[in-house]
């Protein structure tokens, strides 16, 4: 299928009383924690995020109260013409940009295991402490060591076992997919307790991580011509910025070195380095114009 051809509803900044606009394809935590830096270091332009969700979460909308931020729930980004600067929604709205951040994140390669909604999950470096906070719930609960199962291979997993033995959790490893997750006790906070595989085997314990394989949302940085990595998502260098001049990529969609930026980073300090380069950016253009 053809990519669709989009007439941007307004050029770039060109002026020197054209507002700086940003808009960001993402609305999960390292497209959160980018606009509370851009906030913080005071930047003076527009900053449109473009949400894949139709709810709107306290936390969305507490970035929508901001002045300077306007978050378009249900308005995922699908297409960006690179070259006229502007970004289209799979309902047809388009979006002129100065500075176009993709932070579509990633998603699970294979289908949900049956109660996974019970298990703790470890995808990028920022479930670290919600992993601890649980993991010391449920220590307390038991009133000793807890036993715990962890699913999955490859560097997620590897960062998973060391959270874990981290929290003073015996983490039992298997790298074979469970068919269902096994609930805990009636009553009890704890929400998964072991897993059960296809032959009908099972693994018990206190508690279950899953650190399955996840596959960066990159289709975005495809329709502008973006280079991705070879296992997927959206080459970065070290300050963010992709092969396409105007383009950036933050959180677990960005690739650098091959490895997902979300095993790499955590949201927090890549946001407030990715927001310096935008607020050079944006001074950059100012100078230009000026």
């Amino acid at each position: 299928m053809s990519a669709p051809a989009l007439s941007p509803s307004s050029s770039p900044s060109t002026g020197t009383n054209s507002t700086h606009r940003i808009v960001i394809a993402g609305a999960g935590p390292a497209s959160q924690a980018l606009v509370k830096q851009l906030v913080r270091a005071q930047f003076s332009g527009s900053i449109t995020v473009l949400s894949n969700r139709d709810d709107a979460p306290s936390e969305l909308l507490e970035l929508a109260a901001l002045p300077q931020v306007s978050v378009r729930f249900g308005q995922a980004a699908s297409f960006v013409d690179a070259a006229s600067r502007c970004v289209a929604t799979a309902d047809g709205m388009e979006f002129s940009y100065d500075q176009l951040v993709i932070a579509t994140g990633s998603a699970a390669a294979d289908s949900p295991v049956a109660g996974a909604h019970g298990c703790l999950s470890y995808s990028t470096i920022d479930d670290a402490a919600r992993i601890g906070a649980a993991v010391k719930e449920v220590t307390r609960l038991l009133g000793r060591r807890p036993l715990g199962i962890l699913v999955g291979t490859g560097a997620a997993a590897g960062q998973a076992e060391a959270v874990l033995r981290a929290r003073g959790v015996r983490p039992v490893r298997t790298t074979v997919r469970p068919a269902a997750v096994i609930p805990g006790p009636a009553g009890s906070t704890i929400s998964a307790a072991g897993i059960v595989f296809e032959d009908g085997s099972s693994m018990n314990g206190d508690l279950v991580v899953l650190a399955e394989e996840r596959i960066a949302r990159d289709g975005l940085a495809a329709s502008a011509g973006v280079d991705t990595a070879p296992q997927g998502g959206v080459a970065v260098s070290q300050d963010f910025r992709t092969s396409v001049p105007g383009i950036w990529a933050i959180g677990d969609a960005a690739a650098f070195d091959g490895m997902r930026l979300g095993l790499l980073v955590a949201s927090g300090p890549a946001a407030g380095a990715c927001a310096a380069q935008l607020m050079m950016a944006s001074a950059v253009t100012a100078r230009s114009a000026a």
